[in-house]
């Protein structure tokens, strides 16, 4: 089984990130439909939207909004938002959810990069460009995978809820590996994070594939431009 299915059904994924910055998801959100001139209208699907803290501040702003996930908790945990304008499914990234029905793709936080093939990467892009409308807008908010190696912290201990979260972390075959060890009440596990340092060029190509433009990058959360040795962020705006 893949990692990604251990991992992000874990409850104990949910405990270590419980404490995500809200207020960042928020303006970074207010940030991009005002950029994008989003009308109250729209249809926008999150792909890979975890508990849906995105999605439930897009529909805030009056945006229809479906979220997807593989994991069946994460589905759960973000249904108790869900309303009339606002749905959550589970569903794989790599197939098309409906096609061309959507005027906004969304693929935020780092929620990309977990296959073992290229092949498959290059099927959830594809699977997103199918699910816009003509002239639609695929935005892909990743890692700046150049500065996070450069930076990257080889081991921390994090202690949430009595549980003691020992990370580790390594460069192995161009994947960032996270190694996370966990010891609840005397009971140990055993989790991984992968995923690939994937950068502008490889985004570039797939994004070309998959018949998409990239029309602006960006590279914070205020939207300012992408530096691949400074930025925090590498954010795409494609368009079909």
């Amino acid at each position: 089984m893949s990692w990604f299915v251990n991992w992000f059904d874990s409850p104990y994924y949910h405990i270590l990130y419980k404490n995500r910055d809200e207020k960042e998801a928020e303006f970074f959100i207010e940030n991009l439909v005002q950029h994008l001139n989003l009308k109250r209208c729209s249809k926008l699907i999150d792909i890979a939207c975890g508990k849906g803290r995105h999605a439930k501040h897009f529909n805030s702003l009056g945006i229809s909004v479906v979220g997807i996930d593989l994991s069946s908790n994460s589905i759960t945990a973000a249904k108790k938002y869900k309303n009339e304008t606002l749905q959550f499914f589970e569903h794989d990234m790599r197939e098309v959810y409906q096609k061309n029905q959507f005027d906004v793709v969304t693929n935020l936080f780092t929620s990309f990069g977990y296959f073992e093939k290229d092949e498959d990467e290059k099927k959830a892009i594809n699977a997103m460009a199918s699910n816009l409308k003509k002239e639609g807008l695929l935005v892909i908010d990743f890692m700046n995978a150049k500065k996070a190696i450069t930076n990257l912290a080889a081991s921390e201990q994090k202690i949430i809820d009595d549980i003691t979260f020992d990370i580790n972390r390594k460069i192995f075959n161009q994947y960032i590996i996270k190694d996370i060890r966990i010891s609840d009440s005397k009971i140990d596990h055993h989790f991984q994070e992968k995923v690939k340092a994937l950068t502008l060029a490889d985004f570039s190509d797939f994004i070309t594939n998959a018949g998409l433009k990239i029309i602006d990058i960006f590279g914070n959360y205020k939207l300012e431009a992408f530096n691949a040795q400074t930025s925090d962020r590498l954010i795409l705006i494609c368009k079909k």
